[in-house]
């Protein structure tokens, strides 16, 4: 599941090793900034991936990465079927930066790519099947929101290993959908935490992914790379 190979692509012409990127680029960084990388990577996952099917509302999509990204869960798929959603310009500018985003045309595409990883998929529904309480989180999962007004697609519910229900006791039916995905994301990740799992990743993974942290904090750090390739021809 893991989306990087040791060769980090800057162009499609210019392909550079972590290694360099690393030698080159993170003396720059700030010791706070460095020990941020390490405390970011000591937790990162990409065994949880959240799925947003068709939202409608922007700010509804980025409070969603955001919860995503606080809990450590890289991996973000959004759905794009909504044609008001495509006009959008971008899905958020905070933390987008830190999660691993993919962009799906259809319900379908994206199904058969989250399958194709054996993740689980997991839908919030009115009818639900199963208690979030009883899905197996240590093995991998893709939480899937539906849009405001419809919730998932019927697709999507067919597609679904489980489909949960957070308990409400007022008389509203459901939460607002960042709220919805805030509270899942904190219950998987405090089971995933009474498990013991925190980050899959392997040493090398890591580096790896800290590379990447390093290109996207300093927005110099690739026209620098392109000059040092520059001066050694």
């Amino acid at each position: 599941m893991f989306p990087y190979t040791e060769e980090i692509v800057l162009s499609p012409h210019l392909n550079v090793h972590y290694k360099l990127v690393l030698d080159l680029l993170l003396p720059q960084i700030t010791p706070e900034r460095q020990k941020r990388f390490d405390e970011v990577l000591a937790h990162r996952t990409f065994e949880v991936a959240t799925v947003c099917e068709s939202l409608y509302d922007r700010g509804n999509v980025s409070a969603v990465v955001r919860s995503a990204e606080a809990f450590g869960f890289a991996p973000f798929h959004v759905i794009e079927t909504s044609e008001k959603y495509k006009n959008s310009a971008r899905v958020t500018r905070g933390a987008e930066k830190w999660i691993e985003e993919r962009k799906w045309p259809s319900t379908e595409s994206a199904v058969e790519f989250l399958k194709s990883e054996n993740r689980k998929l997991i839908v919030t529904s009115l009818d639900a099947n199963i208690a979030i309480d009883d899905i197996d989180f240590s093995q991998p999962v893709a939480l899937v929101l539906g849009n405001e007004k419809d919730g998932v697609s019927e697709a999507m519910k067919a597609a679904a290993d489980y489909r949960i229900k957070i308990p409400m006791y007022g008389f509203v039916q459901s939460f607002n959908i960042s709220v919805a995905a805030a509270i899942c994301l904190y219950h998987i990740a405090q089971k995933r935490k009474n498990l013991g799992k925190s980050s899959e990743l392997t040493e090398l993974q890591k580096e790896i992914l800290r590379a990447h942290y390093v290109l996207r904090t300093l927005d110099s750090g690739a026209d620098q790379l392109r000059e040092y390739f520059s001066r050694q021809r």
